[in-house]
């Protein structure tokens, strides 16, 4: 008489499930387009076992924004940065890890934060809620490296919350034109003209003009 197979009873198991097939579908295709009986079927489970977990679409997309993009962001952006010698160097190894990482795969899908910004900020307040505070959580990482390394001496000219938030507009920008050209190239193109940019309290400065007005100054 053959033995009956012991069920395994993993509900959190079953949850990360879902969670990893939902994160890659709304990546790889978008919310909108992503339906609940394809992740059902991706995922191998019923329609109960998926609203056992989250009783709507909209719970399991908060639930991939709060837990896995917030996720990557930290991973991929904040604790390199938080690591870094300085806050430039961060923001600096972060681009080419980025870059380096999309030649090797071969294609690019785009920043998960910024693909869901694009697509579900209008659509729902609780969508847009969730997605600013990753920003906020981002800018406020990288204006804090800045002001550590005022504390130690360094960029003293530099005006922390403006360079937080336009490293992160120039990666977002970035990763949405390499998406389109399918070229990770332009992650370090728009790191170039990243560092050539000075973020002071008062103004916006780029090197050659800089250089340009010492030369006047010292005639």
């Amino acid at each position: 008489m053959a033995m009956r197979k012991k069920r395994t009873n993993d509900p959190e198991g079953m949850r990360r499930r879902v969670l990893d097939v939902a994160e890659e579908a709304f990546q790889a295709r978008g919310y909108h387009a992503s339906s609940l009986g394809d992740l059902m079927a991706a995922a191998g489970i019923t329609g109960g076992a998926l609203h056992h977990h989250f009783p709507t679409k909209k719970a399991l997309a908060l639930a991939v924004i709060e837990e896995r993009v917030a996720a990557a962001v930290e991973e991929t952006w904040i604790a390199p940065v938080r690591a870094a010698s300085s806050a430039r160097e961060g923001v600096r190894a972060v681009f080419e890890a980025v870059a380096a990482e999309l030649e090797r795969q071969g294609y690019v899908r785009g920043c998960p934060l910024n693909n869901l910004a694009h697509e579900l900020s209008l659509a729902d307040a609780d969508f847009r809620v969730a997605l600013a505070d990753i920003f906020a959580g981002w800018r406020r990482a990288i204006a804090d490296k800045v002001r550590a390394d005022q504390q130690a001496g360094g960029e003293g000219g530099t005006d922390p919350d403006r360079f937080a938030a336009l490293a992160v507009a120039v990666y977002s920008g970035a990763m949405s034109m390499a998406k389109t050209a399918q070229d990770a190239g332009v992650l370090r193109e728009c790191l170039k003209g990243l560092e050539n940019l000075q973020l002071s309290p008062g103004r916006l400065v780029g090197k050659r003009r800089r250089r340009v007005l010492q030369r006047q100054i010292i005639r």
